[in-house]
């Protein structure tokens, strides 16, 4: 896992298509893009996503296997989760290859993130994350997911 602030990235320190990534979330106006899915380069596409978080216990931690989630808060504040994910956790809703998302029931050694616009976060396949959590009051955030595909990255090498 990643987290920085849109401000200060160092390109040289990531994997190529990761700098395409926040290239293009430090470039791109969301607040004149409407909420939904965008086609990107390769299989990676984008979220923009309205959210309003909720307590904790309403949301399952969550694991990619296909895609690296680079996270972009535009708007609003949200409290992550992040755990690494070793495979040793109880499954909740088993692996839906389409949206390729695997739930679990809960994961040990969550950390929390406190996210606030400007700040990015990826997620690489190990990393559990339970999203949207609230932090204090409940209040709308604008975030931004680009979805890189494992294979656009092994691309790379």
């Amino acid at each position: 896992m990643i987290f920085g602030h849109i401000s200060h990235i160092v390109a040289n320190r990531y994997p190529k298509a990761i700098v395409a990534a926040l290239d293009y979330l430090k470039q791109t106006d969301f607040d004149q893009l409407a909420s939904g899915r965008y086609p990107l380069k390769g299989k990676s596409y984008v979220q923009v996503l309205d959210l309003i978080p909720s307590p904790e216990e309403t949301h399952l931690p969550e694991v990619h296997r296909q895609y690296i989630d680079v996270q972009y808060w535009h708007a609003g504040m949200e409290r992550m989760c992040v755990a690494t994910d070793r495979g040793n956790h109880q499954v909740a809703e088993s692996y839906d290859a389409e949206r390729d998302i695997l739930f679990y029931t809960q994961v040990e050694n969550e950390q929390e993130l406190l996210c606030r616009p400007g700040n990015f976060a990826v997620f690489f396949p190990e990393d559990a994350h339970r999203i949207a959590c609230k932090e204090n009051e409940t209040s709308r955030i604008r975030k931004v997911v680009v979805k890189v595909a494992i294979d656009d990255l092994e691309e790379e090498q």
